[in-house]
């Protein structure tokens, strides 16, 4: 018998007798017991980026549900695979969650194409729940003459190797869609990786990088403001938060790039916290509270629940891990 099982087994007996121990009443009971104490969720990027603004007000809404705190713990590194090592390899007991972006599906085939020993697989996680899902957006910043593709991409043509593009760290989610669109366009750009979505932003507002792929949840604010401004939709139709925006199809690109967000728990999590994991977070994503949270920075909730969004992350590995191996070593 597993360890975990034993503990789990051993203290439910004392509590409710060991004839009356069945398979219901096991399950009864560890939903009872879950959570004793605080939850952390970790954030495998710095601040800023999608994974943080979305994390954070689920967190908030989930607090008062499982009556314990919910913290959200920064552990930011080579675009997102620090946190994710380190979520994989948590103790599997409920206490220690993911929050993690499409750049969770590469890194398996990014080890590979280098040489290097796999740190972990997509099969160390248990995916929870979709929270979000849309098209990226293709960014310049305010200090750029650029009004549409068109002219962006005759300047870098003329200027090969002269302008920057600013990403999330190799392979990461910003960094593959931009490669994408630079391979397909024939373009030649600098690349500057951060380590996050947001210290990436941060590049393109200051002009260290003018242009840069992101998620349109971290980049609605900047746009609104006015600090960058948005020339191609990386998705199959326009944005509803950005309907004046065209596709990178409609632009004569065929570049197709979304970015999710999914919360995840280690491999091994007793199936009865998984359950009131996914109940939970289903909740909290159908809260007003939450989705006004998203709306309010131009993001739609794309909830899957836990089969839904397996599904849904099998199907869409195998899009990233393609884009992995199409752009190769860098």
């Amino acid at each position: 018998m597993h360890r975990r099982s034993f503990v789990v087994g051993s203290a439910a007996v004392a509590v409710l007798g060991q004839e009356g121990w069945t398979r219901s009443g096991r399950q009864a009971w560890a939903q009872e017991a879950y959570p004793t104490r605080a939850i952390t969720i970790i954030n495998p990027f710095p601040p800023g980026g999608a994974a943080d603004v979305v994390a954070r007000p689920l967190a908030a809404v989930l607090e008062p549900a499982l009556k314990q705190p919910v913290v959200i713990e920064t552990k930011a590194g080579a675009a997102g695979q620090v946190g994710a090592q380190f979520a994989a390899s948590a103790k599997p007991d409920g206490y220690t969650l993911l929050v993690h972006i499409v750049s969770i599906s590469g890194f398996a085939e990014v080890d590979k194409l280098y040489g290097r020993p796999v740190k972990f697989t997509r099969d160390d996680f248990i995916p929870l729940a979709r929270l979000i899902a849309d098209p990226m957006v293709l960014l310049v910043n305010d200090q750029q003459p650029y009004k549409d593709l068109s002219q962006l991409v005759a300047d870098v043509r003329r200027r090969p190797n002269e302008l920057i593009y600013s990403s999330s760290g190799l392979h990461g989610a910003l960094h593959l869609p931009t490669a994408l669109f630079l391979r397909a366009a024939g373009l030649q750009m600098k690349h500057l990786p951060t380590n996050g979505g947001g210290p990436a932003l941060t590049a393109l507002i200051g002009n260290n990088a003018q242009m840069a792929c992101s998620a349109i949840a971290a980049a609605m604010g900047q746009i609104r403001a006015g600090k960058v401004r948005a020339l191609a939709c990386l998705g199959a139709q326009r944005a509803t938060a950005l309907p004046e925006v065209p596709t990178m199809k409609e632009q004569g690109y065929d570049v197709e790039f979304y970015l999710w967000v999914g919360t995840f728990a280690p491999k091994g999590t007793p199936e009865p916290i998984v359950v009131r994991l996914r109940e939970e977070i289903g909740k909290a994503a159908a809260a007003e509270e939450f989705r006004q949270a998203m709306k309010n920075i131009g993001q739609d909730v794309a909830y899957l629940d836990q089969a839904e969004f397996k599904a849904f992350w099998d199907a869409d590995a195998k899009r990233v891990e393609d884009a992995v191996r199409q752009i190769g070593k860098v």
